[in-house]
């Protein structure tokens, strides 16, 4: 091996107050504590710095799956055949049935990262993909809507979900969508469609006597975690829409509604399910339940303007969440199934949606840059693990009912076609490459570091090399 130099300080050898010359050495003639700087650990995960172009190729081979996956159009559910003359929609016409369905809340998360993507990275394609399918569904609904069956059962199953939702499933993160997709100026024929998900949200959704959104399944009065996200951002959005700060108080209450009844402060962490006649309640910390209610926190904070009064109340509540979840997280990045029971499998949506939310308040201001940085770039390397060279997503966890054991959790099937995590990495990856354009992420010897500017610290920085290790200061 030829020799290598290191540039060694004496604030390396730990006499930080004496002031002397750096100077070169062999390697071969230093000790062996020093050479141990050499070793390079088999992480399972890409581990340490990464590029803005590394970020942007993961969340394009995503989008360009599906541009494939996800058509447009109308045919005839028993033939086949395109329909082109929306007069011809008859009770036996369907939405192109591609791999996804692109009008349930799945896509509707997937809309909202994609407007997302395009703003941060400037890319027009993703805002296209938005414009073109809100386009096309604003027209063909009132076409639909004039056949749609009263046996919503017999009914194109997408459009009955746009057309007359019966859950906040149907309603919630689609209208979000649609909202943020008008403030971006996208022009698309959609406030009767998004008239109807309001009033199902807003008049029609079941409650509890304190205003609290419920259901009756699987036990009468259950409050599914689930629906803090599926009800509530929705909610913040249209108050920032409109002006009307009725919105914005019936968003807070709602989360601090869900809190009072789920969120566990010893541990960070909130339960799956809450049931009324239930003593204990089940406490199962489900990880796409947890995400769920991270990501409706961080969409009421990013709606609501600072200072409205009950604000601080969620940010609190997010800044714990945050804190309990980073303790659980993974040597590969990832997050368990269950979040406090390491031997349930590493989940790919809820890990996607951890890294986004913890980028989001990084770059929001909302939680410290220093404490969660390096952590949630650890979680990136380890989402982008399971997006494979087509653009699928790996290891996501099929729709999850609330249940009240540990093994209907841990043997969740998992399944590419699980739509839940195609959204969450194009959030993560989008929010992640605003991060590394706000800050300066270095390897050192203890390991990601992140500087609040662009390389001005006194702090010594590692670059390990193919040969070795060359020490800056």
């Amino acid at each position: 091996m030829k020799p290598i130099l290191i540039l060694v300080t004496m604030c390396i050898l730990g006499f930080a107050t004496m002031k002397v010359e750096a100077q070169y050495v062999d390697i071969k003639k230093v000790d062996a504590s020093t050479k141990l700087y050499m070793a390079k650990p088999s992480y399972k995960t890409p581990y340490g710095e990464t590029s803005l172009d590394s970020i942007k190729a993961v969340i394009d081979r995503v989008l360009n799956y599906l541009e494939e996956t996800t058509p447009t159009g109308v045919v005839d559910k028993n033939t086949k055949a395109p329909i082109t003359d929306y007069n011809k929609i008859d009770k036996n016409s369907i939405i192109n049935q591609g791999t996804f369905s692109i009008t349930n809340y799945m896509w509707g998360v997937t809309y909202s990262s994609m407007l997302k993507a395009a703003k941060i990275t400037g890319d027009d394609r993703y805002k296209k993909y938005v414009e073109n399918r809100f386009q096309f569904l604003a027209e063909v609904a009132p076409y639909f809507l004039a056949v749609l069956p009263e046996n919503n059962n017999e009914a194109d199953p997408q459009m009955r979900q746009m057309l007359r939702p019966q859950a906040l499933d149907d309603a919630g993160a689609m209208c979000t969508a649609m909202i943020k997709a008008k403030m971006d100026n996208i022009e698309f024929n959609g406030q009767s469609i998004m008239d109807r998900y309001l009033d199902f949200i807003m008049n029609k959704e079941y409650r509890l006597k304190d205003g609290i959104f419920a259901r009756n399944r699987p036990q009468k009065n259950t409050i599914w975690l689930d629906d803090m996200f599926m009800g509530v951002p929705v909610i913040a959005y249209m108050g920032r829409l409109t002006g009307e700060t009725k919105y914005y108080d019936e968003a807070i209450k709602q989360v601090l509604l869900f809190a009072d009844r789920m969120f566990i402060p010893e541990k960070g962490l909130y339960r799956h399910g809450w049931v009324e006649a239930m003593n204990p309640h089940p406490s199962f910390h489900w990880g796409r339940a947890n995400g769920w209610a991270l990501l409706a926190k961080v969409e009421v904070l990013d709606a609501i303007p600072e200072g409205y009064p009950g604000r601080e109340k969620v940010l609190a509540l997010l800044q714990a969440h945050i804190k309990g979840l980073s303790a659980l997280q993974s040597s590969e990045g990832l997050w368990h199934q269950l979040l406090d029971r390491n031997d349930s499998y590493l989940e790919t949506s809820a890990s996607a949606i951890y890294v986004y939310c913890m980028a989001k308040s990084i770059n929001e201001g909302w939680i410290d840059l220093l404490a969660y940085g390096s952590q949630t770039m650890l979680g990136w390397h380890g989402v982008t693990t399971k997006v494979n060279e087509r653009g699928e997503i790996e290891g996501t966890c099929v729709g999850t009912g609330m249940a009240f054991d540990p093994a209907f959790y841990y043997f969740r099937p998992v399944n590419i076609a699980a739509g839940h995590g195609y959204g969450p990495v194009i959030y993560a990856g989008a929010e992640v490459y605003r991060l590394l354009q706000n800050y300066t992420a270095k390897m050192n010897d203890s390991g990601l570091i992140f500087y609040k500017e662009k390389i001005k610290t006194d702090a010594p920085i590692f670059y390990l090399e193919e040969d070795g290790i060359k020490v800056h200061h």
